[in-house]
């Protein structure tokens, strides 16, 4: 999924118009447009504004734990097991374990 089409898809699962945003992000309605349509090749900094606007932000991941990242994403920051001394939260194994 590219930037532009999450944004996109933040901007509409917020219910927002484009015309909102645009006044959140300090742009026109038509950058907006443009942006989301491919019109234009958005700088960063345009990105950053949009994704400010929306109360997000971008994180920059090293493509070889793009995978293992929203693998533990996706399991709400647990795995069934994770090694001792992991800044994680507590693991289904630790929770069950530490239950009376």
């Amino acid at each position: 999924m590219s930037i532009v089409s999450a944004l996109k898809d933040i901007r509409q699962a917020h219910n927002l118009s484009q015309a909102a945003l645009a006044r959140q992000a300090g742009l026109s309605r038509m950058t907006i447009n443009k942006i989301e349509t491919g019109a234009v090749d958005p700088q960063v900094s345009t990105l950053e504004e949009v994704a400010r606007a929306l109360d997000v932000e971008f994180l920059v991941v090293p493509r070889h734990l793009k995978a293992d990242l929203e693998a533990f994403l996706r399991s709400g920051g647990r795995y069934l097991g994770q090694p001792a001394g992991a800044e994680a939260p507590k693991s289904v194994v630790d929770q069950i374990l530490s239950q009376p």
